[in-house]
């Protein structure tokens, strides 16, 4: 029996994906919304999902570009307060940044900026702003006395 999953099945595929499997197994998936029933109907319903998804992903694939290049040309400016020898009294935190974002009018969740050491020197860091999985921006956060 063939199948369109509608759902990932362990051990089995992902959704929209067509599998072959016996009968008794495909009863059980079908009965449970697993899956459906191969035919020219669910067939032209999958490949019309599938265009609908792919056109879906090029264009947040082109808002995040957009944005890439909106936030590169962005320098973020924290006034810190510094100790003798300009040692930095704590550091800027992602919660920091995205409110900066915001003043700025970009809206990113703090779960999207990738920070590898904490920010606590004086002077200009780069910091990861994953905004896709195939699209990272490079923001810059300037540290002044």
């Amino acid at each position: 029996m063939r199948v369109i999953l509608l759902d990932d099945v362990k051990k089995q595929g992902k959704k929209g994906q067509t599998i072959n499997v016996k009968d008794g197994y495909g009863n059980y998936l079908i009965t449970n919304n697993l899956a459906v029933l191969e035919t020219k109907g669910s067939k032209a319903v999958l490949d019309k999902q599938n265009k609908d998804a792919l056109n879906k992903e090029k264009e947040l694939l082109k808002e995040c570009n957009d944005l890439k290049k909106q936030i590169e040309k962005l320098t973020l400016d924290f006034k810190v307060k510094v100790g003798t020898a300009d040692q930095v009294f704590g550091s800027i935190s992602t919660k920091q940044i995205v409110s900066e974002l915001k003043n700025k009018g970009i809206d990113i969740d703090k779960r999207k900026i990738k920070i590898d050491v904490p920010i606590n020197t004086l002077g200009v860091t780069e910091v990861d702003v994953e905004l896709h999985k195939e699209v990272t921006a490079k923001l810059k956060v300037h540290l002044l006395k």
